[in-house]
């Protein structure tokens, strides 16, 4: 038997999504606006630094995007708790997540400040590149157990219903990391290194603010603050299959820019592919952001609802979100699609370029409804728990799509054509397997 619905209408559904996805939009986009900032503050070193930047931070952001399980799955265990009335439970599992960043971080950190040559030259660069790469990597390392902290803390408070905190945290230390960069690269002279050093230095400041507002209210509600090792690894295991579903994303990312690399038939149309390509999946990504901030409201009142034994209500709420996707999709398509004739003009000269985006993001446009139901499903499941299926629902994803993907690439089939194949056959894939996991009753697990 189920408790009663303990979501409100309709309108105070659509308050308490707004209420948490868009504070956590803001905190999203912060990051690659900082980015931007960081690199055009390097890229005054001169053309060899930039190009360092861009190795060091490809690495850096395969192992974020590892350890995003750290946030994700933080979100949905705390959520759980909270809304079975446990809070001095939720705050418990919450610093067990800590303490998993803490002993993941050490690891990162001694295995990248060693490997940060090896992982570098895996790029090809020339040597000058290289050595810049791997000076900025051995540095940025020493930072893994503040940025893993920073993910951990995140997840336990978006699972605690706030996303403010986080915002108001992102915003603050990305500031600080382009104050520290500009005084640590140039004043003070340190180059390449004072960039790494800045970002690291903020990053730490950012990881003990979010650890103080974690432990603060640990001691309120009595939870403990020793490590629990069944606790830990419990987290640790709980974390494997979302591992398995990032790494099967990313695994079609980079599969797709693969198509474009074989699919050109000379050098020239392989630039062009690749620098279009490059522009068209960097603004996808941006306009992701939108969407998946309504994703990790779903996490966190999904979580929240089922730990409270409302299942109508989680039922209700994700035909809400699910509308809330296919709106923010339609939206943003229409965006992309309105400014594909002009935004190519913004990041490059090359005509060809300009030409060739146009297309590429038309189809993109058009697929955006669908990755707005597809990141708001995802984030439903992920606040459920249901990490298996996704992990498995992300093979077959990557199975179906990969053959596609790569018989156009040997047919020379071109960029629009891959494009076509990513929105439709990757995206569409994931909307089916979300959906019909979705219409079932198999993720609705109640309880704490």
């Amino acid at each position: 038997m189920t408790r009663p619905s303990t979501i409100g209408a309709g309108a105070t559904r659509d308050r308490e999504i707004l209420r948490l996805a868009f504070p956590a939009f803001l905190a999203l986009v912060s990051e690659p606006l900082f980015l931007l900032a960081d690199a055009a503050i390097v890229g005054h070193l001169g053309t060899a630094s930039l190009a360092g930047l861009g190795i060091a931070a490809a690495v850096l952001q395969t192992v974020v995007g590892v350890c995003v399980f750290l946030a994700y799955g933080t979100t949905g265990s705390v959520a759980r708790r909270l809304g079975a009335g446990d809070l001095r439970g939720a705050l418990t599992q919450g610093v067990d997540g800590l303490w998993l960043a803490v002993a993941i971080g050490a690891l990162v950190t001694v295995a990248g400040v060693v490997l940060a040559d090896p992982l570098v030259h895996l790029f090809g660069a020339s040597e000058e590149v290289a050595d810049t790469a791997a000076t900025y990597l051995r540095i940025a390392f020493l930072g893994a157990v503040p940025l893993l902290l920073m993910l951990a803390a995140t997840g336990v408070l978006r699972g605690l219903q706030d996303t403010r905190t986080p915002l108001v945290v992102a915003v603050a230390g990305n500031a600080l990391n382009i104050v520290l960069n500009l005084v640590l690269v140039y004043p003070v002279g340190l180059g390449i290194a004072g960039s790494a050093l800045g970002s690291v230095l903020a990053q730490a400041a950012s990881a003990a603010a979010f650890v103080v507002v974690v432990v603060r209210a640990a001691r309120r509600h009595g939870a403990s603050l020793r490590p629990d090792l069944p606790g830990i690894r419990a987290a640790g295991r709980a974390g494997v299959p979302l591992v398995i579903r990032t790494l099967t994303l990313r695994a079609a990312l980079l599969l797709t820019t693969y198509a474009v690399t074989l699919a050109a038939v000379n050098a020239r149309d392989q630039e062009v592919d690749l620098a279009a390509h490059q522009l068209a999946m960097t603004l996808w990504t941006f306009l992701a952001f939108v969407l998946d901030a309504i994703a990790i409201a779903a996490q966190a009142i999904t979580g929240r609802a089922l730990g409270a034994g409302d299942v109508a209500g989680t039922r209700e709420l994700t035909r809400r979100m699910v509308a809330w996707g296919v709106v923010s999709g339609v939206a943003t398509g229409v965006l992309l699609a309105l400014v594909s004739p002009v935004v190519g003009r913004l990041f490059t000269g090359d005509q060809d370029v300009q030409d060739l985006l146009v297309p590429v993001l038309l189809v993109a446009a058009l697929g955006q409804p669908v990755a707005g139901v597809v990141f708001v499903l995802d984030g439903v499941l992920i606040g459920a728990g249901d990490g298996r299926y996704l992990a498995r629902a992300g093979l077959v994803t990557l199975v179906a799509y990969a053959p596609v993907v790569l018989l156009l690439a040997a047919y020379d089939a071109g960029l629009v054509a891959i494009w076509i194949a990513f929105s439709a056959v990757f995206m569409g894939a994931r909307l089916v397997v979300l959906v019909r996991r979705a219409r079932g009753d198999a993720w609705m697990v109640t309880g704490a």
